[in-house]
């Protein structure tokens, strides 16, 4: 809902629109991910279609999951905290299991650690937390 004609809009901090920025890119990357996963379903034939059209509904979930989380960001709900929060504890996990080097390189794993601990960093900044935290007496 846009504010109303007098009120001051929303302040979004610097680190806000960076942690925004951050999960705009991680969605881009998992959309780019949904894009490789339909080609090698077509070209490639997995061995299972069943698991790989699995794969590919999950890669589209957290595709639409980090995209609504980024775009809820820019508009200040306090749950988007715990959402970015939980996709880069996720993608943590993954980045560990690149490091074993067993179905993916290490330099993927630490493509996907960097940007995971910066996003944790930017979703518990206090500024970002002051920015989306809900204020009760507009709530009640």
């Amino acid at each position: 809902m846009p504010p109303a004609e007098g009120s001051p809009s929303p302040v979004r901090p610097p680190l806000l629109i960076a942690l925004a920025v951050l999960l705009f890119l991680e969605a881009l990357g998992a959309i780019a991910l949904v894009v490789w996963l339909v080609v090698e379903l077509v070209a490639a034939g997995p061995e299972s279609y069943a698991s790989g059209v699995a794969l590919l509904v999950l890669a589209v979930l957290a595709a639409a999951w980090i995209a609504f989380t980024a775009v809820s960001t820019l508009r200040l709900k306090s749950w988007v905290r715990a959402s970015a929060v939980t996709w880069q504890v996720l993608q943590i996990a993954v980045a560990i299991g690149s490091f074993q080097g067993l179905y993916a390189p290490p330099d993927l794993g630490w493509a996907l650690l960097v940007p995971a601990l910066a996003g944790i960093g930017l979703a518990l900044s206090p500024s970002v937390v002051r920015a989306t935290t809900r204020n009760k007496s507009e709530h009640d």
